[in-house]
């Protein structure tokens, strides 16, 4: 017979925490997904935003014609991809069209479980708001990812840089949300009489820099400011090079100027170290010793990923890896963020 506190509380904050983990996982291939369409230089191989539609790709010669005849009207192959094969277009577009339908997937995998869970009234009391506004979140993610892509369909060659920063970080503020929500979660499967967990201040000074970090290091991509210097910890010959045309207004450098956001990226990630190893230090003295050690050791790791990438001219593969571990370094650092708000020292 079913126990009366089983049917006093038909929540399953348990199968909700694993549900929210298994898409936190997708988000980070999409990470890496959106990591090597940008460093194949194939965002812009779709020119239309087909939300349904979209999902079914070319399967005739004549609709892989079509797609191709919309992708020679834009700048980035009148000006830089002229002659390109439809063999060439074909790769491009893989990589495009399996951003895109990863990003499909996504929202299948959060809205149609929530329904789910919702119909069943297996969400606990609190989190139905949270859950909803992580699915909101999501929709405007796929919004944005079309924002951006739009913004090198007429004029420019490529995306905004500033558009996919917006991108990138809005898709890991979903990342960790949703980790920090199935870590609550979680806690409440081990206690009803658990509450969410707190942001404290240091969490959310790390959070802050490590987001900040991101940022830059999505105006490097998407600036293409990698290529600039591909030397450590010199740019060239001296620290900062000499007689680098600087733009007006003075800040607009720090984001429009590929040489000033590879040279504040590269040193600001330091920054960022310090404030996420004090994080997994506070976090380890409140006993989150494993989330602690991870994220220290992924923060080292991190920074020799970002020299690699430099050294190596922007190798692919090395930048990729570069991407991916910025995700799980994120989420590492959600997980002592975590803890120092269950438990603080």
């Amino acid at each position: 017979m079913l126990q009366a506190s089983s049917l006093a509380h038909p929540s399953r904050p348990r199968a909700l925490a694993t549900w929210l983990f298994t898409v936190a996982g997708l988000i980070v291939a999409m990470v890496i997904v959106g990591g090597i369409t940008r460093l194949t230089e194939s965002g812009l191989s779709i020119t239309e935003w087909k939300p349904i539609s979209g999902a079914i790709p070319p399967l005739t010669d004549a609709a892989w014609q079509a797609e191709f005849d919309h992708y020679k009207r834009i700048p980035e192959y009148t000006q830089i991809n002229r002659g390109m094969t439809l063999a060439g277009f074909k790769h491009i577009f893989f990589w495009e069209y399996s951003h895109r339908l990863l990003g499909r997937l996504i929202g299948l995998a959060f809205a149609l479980p929530l329904l789910w869970f919702a119909v069943k009234r297996r969400v606990p009391p609190g989190y139905g708001w949270r859950l909803v506004a992580l699915l909101a979140l999501g929709g405007l993610q796929g919004a944005i990812g079309w924002w951006m892509v739009s913004s090198g369909l007429a004029v420019r060659t490529d995306v905004s840089h500033v558009r996919l920063a917006v991108h990138l970080i809005t898709a890991l503020i979903l990342l960790s949300g949703m980790v920090w929500t199935a870590l609550d979660l979680r806690n409440l499967a081990g206690s009803r009489l658990a509450r969410p967990a707190a942001l404290r201040p240091l969490a959310l000074i790390a959070l802050a820099l490590l987001f900040s970090q991101i940022m830059f290091g999505a105006f490097t991509a998407g600036l293409n400011a990698g290529y600039a210097f591909a030397s450590w910890p010199l740019m060239g010959d001296s620290f900062f090079p000499a007689g680098v045309p600087m733009v007006s207004p003075a800040w607009r450098n720090a984001v429009d100027n590929p040489v000033v956001v590879q040279f504040i990226h590269r040193w600001f990630a330091f920054i960022a170290a310090a404030g996420l190893i004090a994080l997994a230090l506070k976090a380890m003295r409140s006993g989150g010793v494993a989330a602690g050690r991870i994220l220290i050791g992924l923060v080292v790791l991190q920074i020799l990923l970002g020299i690699s990438t430099l050294m190596s001219g922007v190798e692919i593969g090395i930048a990729v890896a570069h991407q991916a571990n910025a995700a799980l370094t994120l989420i590492a650092a959600t997980f002592a963020a975590h803890a120092i708000g269950r438990n603080p020292a």
